[in-house]
């Protein structure tokens, strides 16, 4: 036991004076690092980073066998690998950084790599990260490294892991208040690869939903800063916004279903509505949930004030058809969701502004922009008349709304004090 452990000491120590026998050397110590004993591993583990000083070939492959060592059970192996990592990764960080990313976006055994993928993830945000102003010199060089390094991790990363990628870039020099148009494009691109805006929406898709929200609101303080929205505005205005309200059906196949329509076809019945009765009964309708349907708004609320003049005309047709539904013309008895009118109108009144020729035509609001095409178009004051009645009809609603709420916090103040003079009489 202790000739493995001086082994494991010595072997790393004098390892560049015996370049004829490296391959032998490393093996023997990759075979200690294997043993039984935790005091042979240990003391194997700490000497890895010592092939590396010397002999700068060797680093890709220590901390490719760090990686994997960091799904170890005991804490003081663990800590080990830690400090190794840690010291190989000050002596090239480059090629270390280049190493370790590897078993991210390299998983080819998923029941055994996706555990080191997920200890080599919480390595480099727990150690790696804190540490970048220490570990990414020279600076904008090895920022752009790792920002591609990330880039490269994307293609399957769960919700959690994407935002702590983002949250790492947005705190990077390069990306900073400072950085140029191009670095902000940059960043709304790797959201809008996120948010998967080239794939056909399904409502029936929870989790391309709840992704696509995630992004839009990841994606604002970008668009604050002056960051091109064309995309996800345009994929809002030709996807979600004509389904927002709807109800979309899916035929359900099962295997009596399927059955069904064989037998038709067996019996040379090949009349259209027989084959369709097997389905009929299978519909399922889906449409957004409620709590979607709100987040949607309130991002397109937040994102209104930065859209650009042709954006906004593109969006505006759509945000007043919207406006319609939800702002009855007179009252129905149907209860208003005040919260979808005010990011309606919130929008509505953003976009308009940017595009103030495109209102009038919509719900006949003209805005006086001082050019002469202001006295042309036609007469849409009845889209005029229809706009501003629903208005009004919000406005008493809203009123009314006011008044009940009123009226209950007075009752429930009262009802309040009662309970504590009673309170303190008993006592």
């Amino acid at each position: 036991l202790k000739a493995k452990q001086l082994a494991a000491q010595l072997i790393p120590r004098f390892f560049k004076f015996f370049p004829n026998l490296s391959s032998r050397a490393l093996n023997a110590h990759f075979d200690l690092i294997e043993e039984e004993d935790l005091a042979v591993r240990v003391q194997a583990i700490r000497g890895l980073p010592l092939f590396c000083k010397d002999t700068k070939e060797y680093i890709s492959k220590i901390v490719d066998i760090l990686g994997q060592l960091l799904t170890a059970d005991e804490i003081v192996e663990r800590d080990a690998v830690h400090k190794a990592l840690m010291s190989v990764l000050r002596q090239d960080v480059k090629e270390s950084l280049t190493a370790l990313f590897k078993h991210i976006w390299n998983v080819e055994e998923p029941s055994q790599d996706d555990t080191i993928r997920d200890k080599v993830l919480c390595f480099i945000r727990d150690k790696v990260f804190p540490l970048k102003a220490e570990l990414l010199r020279p600076q904008e060089e090895m920022e752009r490294h790792i920002t591609d390094l990330i880039k490269k991790s994307l293609g399957d990363v769960t919700g959690a892991e994407f935002r702590m990628f983002m949250d790492f870039l947005k705190s990077l020099s390069i990306f900073g208040e400072k950085a140029p148009p191009e670095r902000l494009k940059e960043l709304i691109g790797i959201i809008e690869g996120q948010a998967d805006l080239d794939a056909q929406f399904d409502v029936s898709d929870a989790d391309h939903i709840d992704r696509l929200i995630s992004c839009l609101f990841m994606a604002i303080p970008f668009f604050v800063r002056g960051a091109p929205g064309s995309k996800f505005l345009n994929y809002l205005n030709k996807h979600i916004i004509p389904v927002f309200d709807k109800v979309t059906y899916y035929f359900m196949i099962s295997i009596t279903a399927t059955n069904a329509v064989q037998a038709h076809f067996a019996k040379g019945v090949y009349d259209d509505f027989l084959v369709f009765s097997a389905y009929e009964d299978l519909q399922v309708g889906m449409e957004l949930p409620e709590e979607r349907k709100l987040d949607l708004l309130k991002a397109l609320a937040e994102i209104s004030p930065y859209t650009t003049p042709q954006d906004s005309r593109q969006v505006l047709p759509s945000v007043v058809q919207l406006l319609k539904k939800y702002m009855p013309r007179r009252k129905t008895g149907e209860e208003t969701n005040f919260t979808y009118v005010e990011c309606l109108l919130f929008s509505f009144h953003h976009l308009a502004h940017k595009a103030p020729n495109a209102s009038n035509s919509l719900c006949g609001y003209k805005i006086v922009t001082g050019q002469p095409s202001d006295r042309l178009g036609e007469d849409f004051s009845e889209y005029y008349k229809d706009f501003t009645e629903r208005l009004s009809s919000v406005e008493d609603l809203t009123r009314a709304t006011i008044k009940k709420l009123t009226q209950g916090m007075a009752e429930h103040n009262k009802a309040m004090a009662a309970a504590k003079s009673d309170e303190a009489k008993d006592n």
